[in-house]
């Protein structure tokens, strides 16, 4: 064979790797296929209907908290609408609210949206801090050209604590 080395130990070296490759391959792809639904995306309300994110999907969908929208049912349900000034999305939690939860605040929820555009969360988070807005909501606020100016985000949050 023409194309094999003829060092005994480059023959032994080619061997490994192209015995490793495929394997190595292989295990990245099927890393890669199981890690495929555990990703969540986070969209603020103007971002999902322009993607129109797919009922079922799970996403994080994060914003203001709507002035006047914050309605708690008998059955421990709690119905809210999510804004980014730019698009409105409506949200049912059932479970207790954070305690800094509060209308006019940043939040980012997680769940999905049914067939009717209504977002139903398994998880709120709400600000902890006064100073304090997660960075994705940050940036969509920023984008939309509503932005303030008056929180830190996540990413330089620990420097504003220094």
């Amino acid at each position: 064979m023409a194309f094999l080395p003829k060092s005994r130990k480059a023959r032994r070296r080619l061997m490994v790797v192209s015995v490793a490759a495929p394997i190595l391959a292989l295990a990245a792809g099927l890393s890669l296929y199981a890690m495929g639904d555990a990703a969540v995306f986070f969209y603020s309300p103007k971002m999902a209907a322009d993607k129109h994110v797919p009922a079922g999907r799970n996403v994080r969908l994060g914003g203001l908290v709507a002035p006047g929208s914050v309605k708690k049912l008998a059955d421990g349900t709690v119905a809210f609408n999510v804004t980014d000034n730019a698009a409105v999305d409506k949200v049912v939690f059932k479970g207790d609210l954070p305690d800094l939860f509060r209308e006019g605040q940043g939040v980012v929820t997680e769940g999905s949206f049914d067939r009717d555009g209504v977002f139903t969360a398994r998880e709120v988070l709400a600000k902890h801090d006064e100073r304090y807005m997660p960075k994705e909501v940050a940036d969509a606020l920023k984008k939309n050209g509503e932005w303030r100016g008056d929180g830190a985000t996540g990413a330089n949050y620990s420097r504003a604590l220094r």
